[in-house]
């Protein structure tokens, strides 16, 4: 039976412990379960969580194994190799893709029954990993996709124009990484189009301007690792969002990563698309208008994840 109160965090690296703080904070569980193949590592660091519960909801924190998991609401996996400076995510496939060979296998013979949540990277190559190793319903099977990246957009934007991020309203979808694309076609803030309020505001270089904006979005990430090694605040949130619409069945829209079946003329492929997120994990795809050049970009960020996955052996 599943247990909405408990969640698993499967890595305790950067990620994996940023996030199990951003979700011990949220209120969302009252039992984490830490794993890690470094037993001590996930020891470690319940502790220190554990010692901040007097300051937090209660909530019971441990290192575990797989064996704790079977009853949990909500899985999160954050394990793999770290992205190095002058990596690409991609460059990350075959090492993940071979953790992620041992790391299903034991999620999925266990008969868990809630929602995993890939984070590692690259994600839209290892939700459809998990996928298709664990055998679960598509669902069920959730990458963090282009969440932060829509964020990273939305926090830039609101920065260029001076207004709460909260009002600006754009996706970034696509690969989690280097072919991704801004949807500017739709972008506002607060209901008036970009282009418009970025004239009511004096800014009229719109294609200079939103080409500086989405190649800091796309690069934001390496700059990121070349400055401090590894980010992981930024992914940590988003995690805590992604839960925050799973455990309360928000049903909000997010740029989730999921098996895509028909929607914008793309099958069989996980990349970041506007998704319908609510207690049952995806409740569908929500297709937003593209322009002609839009939609040619998502083809061809598709393409580039199927060449990656093309060269990869799921059996």
């Amino acid at each position: 039976m599943v247990n909405v109160r408990k969640c698993a965090m499967i890595g305790c690296g950067f990620v994996g412990a940023a996030s199990a703080f951003s979700l011990m904070q949220s209120g969302l569980f009252s039992d984490m379960v830490l794993i890690d193949a470094n037993h001590d590592k996930a020891e470690g660091e319940a502790m220190d969580l554990s010692h901040g519960a007097p300051f937090a909801r209660p909530i019971e924190i441990t290192a575990g194994s797989y064996d704790d998991i079977a009853d949990c609401g909500l899985i999160v996996v954050t394990a793999g190799a770290n992205q190095k400076p002058g990596e690409t995510r991609l460059d990350l496939v075959h090492k993940n893709v071979g953790i992620f060979k041992q790391i299903i296998p034991e999620i999925s013979k266990r008969k868990f029954e809630g929602i995993l949540l890939i984070v590692s990277n690259p994600v839209d190559i290892l939700t459809y990993t998990a996928l298709k190793l664990s055998g679960f319903p598509p669902d069920r099977v959730i990458g963090s996709g282009t969440v932060l990246d829509t964020a990273r957009l939305k926090y830039l934007l609101g920065r260029h124009l001076g207004v709460d991020s909260r009002s600006v309203h754009a996706y970034i979808i696509g690969e989690h990484g280097d072919s991704e694309l801004a949807v500017w076609s739709s972008a506002n803030v607060s209901g008036v189009e970009l282009n418009r309020f970025c004239e009511q505001d004096g800014h009229h270089n719109h294609k200079q301007n939103m080409q500086k904006l989405y190649e800091d979005v796309k690069n934001s990430a390496y700059e990121i690792i070349q400055k401090k090694g590894a980010t992981y605040y930024g992914i940590a949130m988003s995690v805590r969002r992604i839960a925050e619409c799973i455990m309360r069945d928000e049903r909000s829209i997010l740029p989730v990563s999921s098996l895509i079946g028909g929607h914008y003329g793309l099958n069989g492929i996980c990349m970041g698309v506007p998704t319908i997120v609510g207690s049952d994990g995806v409740e569908r795809v929500v297709d937003i208008g593209l322009s002609g050049d839009e939609q040619l970009k998502l083809m061809h960020s598709a393409q580039e994840l199927q060449k990656v996955l093309a060269g990869i052996d799921l059996s």
